[in-house]
């Protein structure tokens, strides 16, 4: 009892710290601009890892890049982080917080790039937020040193997900609801 105990509340820590990720800045327009920033060079990573993926982007509706910290204690994990969704040339900031359940031990800083084949399922995702999906991974990578780039399943078809690992060490498989939601006070 007292080694759950003690899990738990580790575990607790784990979730609050994630809990306070959010853009660097202190004004509105810097939080916007390190966004928007994250979203650039995600971007530029995707494209020279996965060429493909430029000329897949230009038959999309739109999309939405995020920033992740995942973290992964024994069966619980927990994330949160922020991003764009860029449709017909409007931004939308938005956060994000997910929740799962699964063997795994780690902490990952990734960044999701989700391409949407169609307008109604963008505006679903912006105005809705919800997705729900499991994942697998394996990924270690610490500065220039390691790394991954890898797909993750969406429960929509009309949703295609990729993810690129920043830095971390992670062995999880995990099934995790997520909630993307408008940031009310990025989008004033």
């Amino acid at each position: 009892m007292e080694q759950l105990m003690r899990t738990l509340s580790i575990f607790g820590l784990i979730v609050m710290m994630s809990a306070c990720t959010g853009p660097k800045g202190d004004t509105t327009a810097e939080k916007k601009a390190f966004i928007d920033n994250m979203a650039s060079e995600t971007l530029a990573d995707l494209y020279r890892e996965e060429p493909e993926a430029k000329s897949r982007m230009a038959k999309m509706a739109g999309y939405a890049v995020f920033s992740n910290i995942n973290t992964n204690l024994f069966l619980f994990s927990s994330g949160s982080g922020y991003g764009v969704a860029h449709s017909g040339g409007k931004k939308t900031y938005m956060k994000m917080y997910s929740l799962g359940l699964g063997p795994g031990l780690g902490l990952k800083d990734f960044r999701a790039v989700f391409m949407f084949r169609d307008q109604d399922t963008l505006n679903k995702f912006i105005e809705e937020g919800w997705e729900f999906g499991g994942h697998a991974d394996a990924a270690a990578k610490s500065d220039e040193k390691g790394g991954a780039v890898g797909g993750q399943a969406s429960v929509d078809s009309d949703i295609v997900i990729y993810t690129l690992t920043e830095a971390g060490v992670a062995l999880q498989a995990t099934v995790a609801g997520t909630k993307y939601w408008k940031n009310d006070e990025l989008n004033q």
